[in-house]
């Protein structure tokens, strides 16, 4: 089972080992009991980024009195995104907590971009909700299958982004920068493009994880990991939303 979500990857269930299977419907893992915590920590997020938005002033000249937020909500959710990666049983914990420290990074990251560009919060998110849903039903429909070579190609994408990114921060830290990709021009445009592209097609290897889950009765506490899972892709696709919709802003 393969997935590009570093938190689904392909091992996840197989770790579990064969005496983790349940047997009772009560203590199994399911795709509803995966749904309702999926929006459980929607609704936490939320909730936090709400807060680091109010506490935010946002003027045209930019915003204020986000670092704070970036700070706490960016380490905090990479540490407790490793803990719940490596401790799976921990999930119906830090789940949660991941989903409220994030917040607090997306309602920082979020005022900064709608201080450049008015109304590009609301674009993002509604983007993010309607490649969502687009995708589940492409996906429960058939349209769309998780096929080997589709989750190889997926897999090996989503790879190569993470490590041009890792190139791209560590370039940052001496005060370079990879040329072009992060600029509003074509080449720029173009790669945050592919980029959304392969954030979404991780949805569908993510629903495909889960619902293979469901059917090997992975404990009830998977619920929490597998919903976990799905939130990390819909930051990731949601942030890159803000950066393509800002470079084409940035031409008008």
């Amino acid at each position: 089972m393969r997935s590009g979500n570093p938190a689904l990857k392909e091992s996840t269930f197989l770790d579990l080992g064969t005496g983790s299977v349940v047997q009772g419907d009560s203590q199994a893992m399911s795709l509803n009991g995966t749904v309702n915590k999926t929006g459980l920590l929607l609704l936490l997020t939320v909730i936090t980024a709400a807060y680091a938005w109010s506490q935010i002033s946002i003027t045209p000249e930019g915003a204020t009195g986000l670092m704070p937020f970036m700070l706490i909500g960016g380490l905090g959710g990479l540490v407790l995104a490793l803990v719940t990666v490596f401790k799976k049983t921990w999930a119906p914990v830090t789940a949660p907590a991941y989903a409220l420290v994030e917040g607090l990074f997306l309602g920082a990251i979020s005022s900064m971009f709608e201080a450049r560009f008015p109304g590009i919060v609301m674009q993002a998110v509604m983007l993010t909700f309607g490649t969502l849903f687009a995708l589940l039903l492409a996906y429960r429909s058939g349209l769309i299958k998780a096929t080997e070579n589709f989750k190889l190609g997926v897999a090996a994408a989503t790879g190569g982004i993470f490590l041009l990114y890792l190139v791209s921060f560590g370039m940052s830290l001496f005060g370079k920068n990879i040329p072009y990709i992060h600029e509003s021009g074509l080449i720029g445009i173009g790669f945050s493009l592919f980029v959304v592209v392969v954030a979404a097609l991780n949805l569908v290897l993510d629903f495909d994880f889960i619902e293979t889950g469901v059917e090997q009765r992975a404990p009830k506490y998977m619920e929490w990991y597998a919903a976990f899972g799905l939130m990390v892709t819909l930051v990731w696709l949601y942030v890159e939303f803000l950066r393509l919709l800002s470079k084409l802003q940035s031409r008008n």
